[in-house]
């Protein structure tokens, strides 16, 4: 990789300006961006452009005025798309919990469960982020995800294009948000295919992911406090409960996925107060809200076709002929 000029420097920055993706941290923003193109300034220019393109196209500056409506509907996307905000690291980086294993995506349609995902990105880079870097006095711009694999099944990968379409959204325009990825309460299935899988990620992505025994909390303590475990890792066993209890205040308790946690009662009043803000009233109006999704790229689309040959060996092998019957994993 050549050195960067002080004029394509420019060029960058003037970029990230004129998208208002900083929220005060330009330098921190043309990191990222370099980062995920492996400090490739053409690559990371591309990427800055076609990001500014979508969030345009797609009015992203406008999706936190756009809420899912009914209440009713919202509910059961948060019951089937099971994500929240369990606390903060010892360093004060928020820690997201993600219900990989028992997330249905089945109450609503696809575009909800994207506009849910990109609002919760949204919500986490323009209001939790600033306000705990004003906290610790301090830029924090990342966050930590603990993805819980209980009750991880083969059928789960008919929603591999959601997931796919997700991911692609992150990696494209959110890039760089994530220090570490903890996977816990990996199943036996989830664990054959990370062994195929993982050779093929880039090194980068793969020194991000840690795959921790049993449900991580010896590990997690040493990053975060007990009061931010999320509620699937608080003792060995007890699974990834959508309604399991807990400690934690709310009337979600320490379920971080509820509705009734704190995080989504804020999130949720957050979007409701500037939707009514927002006239007219065409903002507020029911249906969901379609955004354009790029192509999964090339590295994408090879560890799917991975995945998907590793699940049909596994179905042989254990006699699961009827269970993945059709069943094609694919970014298209």
């Amino acid at each position: 990789m050549g050195l960067c000029s002080q004029e394509e420097i420019r060029e960058l920055k003037a970029l990230i300006d004129e998208g208002a993706l900083h929220q005060g941290y330009p330098d921190e923003t043309l990191i990222r961006f370099l980062k995920a193109r492996e400090w490739s300034v053409t690559k990371a220019h591309k990427m800055l452009v076609d990001c500014l393109s979508w969030r345009i196209e797609n009015e992203i500056d406008q999706i936190l005025a756009r809420p899912i409506v009914p209440p009713d509907l919202y509910r059961a996307v948060r019951d089937s798309q099971l994500v929240g905000l369990s606390g903060y690291s010892k360093e004060g980086v928020p820690v997201f919990a993600l219900g990989v294993g028992l997330s249905t995506y089945d109450k609503a349609s696809v575009h909800y469960y994207v506009q849910s995902h990109i609002q919760i990105n949204e919500y986490r880079d323009r209001v939790v982020l600033p306000a705990i870097t004003k906290k610790y006095g301090r830029h924090i711009g990342t966050c930590l995800k603990v993805l819980d694999m209980t009750g991880l099944k083969i059928s789960a990968l008919s929603q591999i294009k959601l997931l796919t379409i997700i991911s692609t959204v992150d990696d494209l325009n959110y890039p760089e948000k994530t220090d570490t990825y903890y996977i816990v309460n990996a199943p036996y299935i989830f664990s054959a295919c990370w062994k195929v899988v993982k050779p093929l990620l880039q090194e980068r992505t793969r020194k991000k992911i840690q795959v921790l025994p049993g449900c991580g909390q010896e590990e997690l303590l040493k990053v975060m406090d007990s009061s931010s475990l999320p509620h699937f890792c608080r003792r060995e066993g007890s699974g990834s409960s959508r309604y399991s209890g807990g400690s934690g205040s709310g009337r979600g308790g320490g379920n971080c996925f509820s509705l009734d946690h704190p995080f989504h009662q804020q999130l949720y009043s957050y979007i409701r107060e500037q939707s009514q803000r927002a006239r007219p009233a065409e903002l507020v109006s029911e249906g969901s809200f379609h955004v354009d999704v790029p192509e999964l790229d090339l590295e994408g689309s090879k560890i799917a076709r991975t995945i998907e040959c590793e699940l049909h060996k596994f179905e042989d092998q254990n006699g699961l002929s009827k269970s993945m019957n059709g069943l094609v994993i694919s970014g298209d």
